[in-house]
């Protein structure tokens, strides 16, 4: 069955095109060129949306093993339907972790016949106790190129030394969350007025400039790639723009909430607001904004840490971490395009992401669709996720996904 996209305007790293159709034959979209007979298609009128190269998340997080009350691999998969996502990182931080064939056979059994496409990140240390190492060589044979502690710091510096040198053998990729965890210790937001106001002890940027400083002269020693996650301070933008115009291979990400909030939007003690890395301040955004720009930033992230309800109504210092940022990712792309452009912030969702993973693949086997001006309410009945811990929630909200392919599969919401 051939599907024919009608009046899409298609984003580009440059620019957004005239609105043109399209064809999708099962295989991969390519722009029409002759109109074909009404009984070999089926035609989607695309008039108002805006599509794009299909979208990956570098960074969301399954309860699944484990802690399937959180969010379950099928419950992901809708969020990032829901989020514009074709292709996905899954953080290794479950119950038990992601640290051996078992766990990784597992996963890849549940999400075969999912509409996204995961990638697994598996964890460098067992346990994440940053002491024994797990077998990286023998998960790299059962498909695994990505590894990291996820939702923790890999902070023992050997075996970041060693992490990085056995994935050279592979051609493997180390993300890392940098952060000195002893220098963030018992922090609960960023370190500054606002949390002098509020009386919380907060996290300095020195806790992320120290341990990202750390991490590139060990990548700098070792050689191999690494892939810095949620990067939030300036100082840590400038340590890794100089690392890049010196030849090393580190990319960094964002996460995209990053740049819509302020440490100073705590002042209700909104325990959904509660993320690691913390919102930081205006100069911090100003020094994000730059390096999205300047290409220091690779990639956006939602950063999908679901919680449940139980666990962030509580005390904001007893609250967890973590923030649902799947589902109110479009209209967060729709926000930030004012400012930004769609150009850009699709780079950072598509060919950034893309080169981070390796993939060099030219043909359009995805695209996300979406329309910026639809208007909804984040409530109970459009929530994909398991998860309510949005800032967004119950709160109407603009930009909605509209169609996706990936891989000869197609999904179309909403309509």
């Amino acid at each position: 069955m051939t599907v024919r996209f009608q009046s899409l305007k298609i984003i580009t790293e440059k620019e957004i095109l005239p609105p043109a159709d399209y064809l999708f034959d099962g295989h991969k979209l390519t722009k029409a060129s002759t109109a074909a007979a009404a009984d070999q298609e089926v035609r989607v009128d695309c008039s108002g949306l805006l599509g794009s190269r299909g979208w990956t998340d570098l960074r969301c997080f399954s309860g699944e093993p484990g802690q399937e009350y959180r969010e379950t691999l099928e419950t992901l998969a809708l969020a990032l339907i829901q989020g514009g996502m074709t292709e996905a990182v899954l953080l290794p931080n479950t119950q038990p972790p992601l640290q051996s064939k078992n766990e990784v056979a597992y996963v890849q059994s549940r999400t075969a016949g999912l509409f996204p496409t995961f990638h697994i990140q598996a964890a460098v240390t067992k346990n994440f106790m940053g002491e024994e190492l797990t077998e990286m060589l023998d998960l790299n044979h059962h498909g695994v190129r990505i590894f990291g502690e996820g939702l923790e710091p890999l902070a023992h510096s050997d075996r970041m030394m060693k992490a990085l040198q056995y994935l050279q053998k592979f051609d493997g990729v180390l993300f890392d969350q940098s952060v000195d965890p002893m220098l963030a210790l018992f922090g609960h937001m960023h370190e500054g007025l606002a949390s002098t106001r509020l009386g919380l002890k907060g996290i300095p940027d020195l806790a992320e400039e120290v341990a990202i400083q750390k991490n590139l002269e060990i990548l700098r020693y070792t050689g191999g790639r690494l892939h810095i996650q949620t990067v939030s301070t300036r100082g840590a933008l400038e340590q890794i723009r100089k690392a890049k115009i010196e030849g090393l291979a580190v990319t960094a990400d964002v996460s995209i909430y990053q740049l819509l909030f302020f440490d100073k939007d705590l002042r209700e003690f909104d325990t959904r607001l509660k993320v690691m890395p913390p919102f930081r301040g205006d100069s911090q955004r100003e020094a994000l904004i730059e390096g999205l720009k300047d290409g220091t930033i690779d990639a956006l992230v939602s950063n999908h840490v679901p919680q449940d309800t139980d666990a962030k109504n509580r005390e904001f210092d007893l609250a967890p971490f973590g923030m649902s940022g799947l589902p109110a990712f479009v209209p967060a792309v729709v926000t930030l395009a004012d400012e930004l452009g769609y150009p850009l912030l699709v780079s950072k969702l598509t060919s950034g992401p893309r080169r981070v993973l390796g993939q060099t693949e030219d043909d359009w086997t995805s695209l996300t669709v979406f329309d910026p001006e639809e208007v909804w309410e984040l409530n109970e009945a459009t929530n994909a996720s398991l998860a309510e811990n949005s800032p967004y929630w119950g709160q109407s909200v603009k930009g909605r996904v509209k169609y996706l392919i990936n891989r000869g599969k197609m999904e179309g919401l909403y309509v």
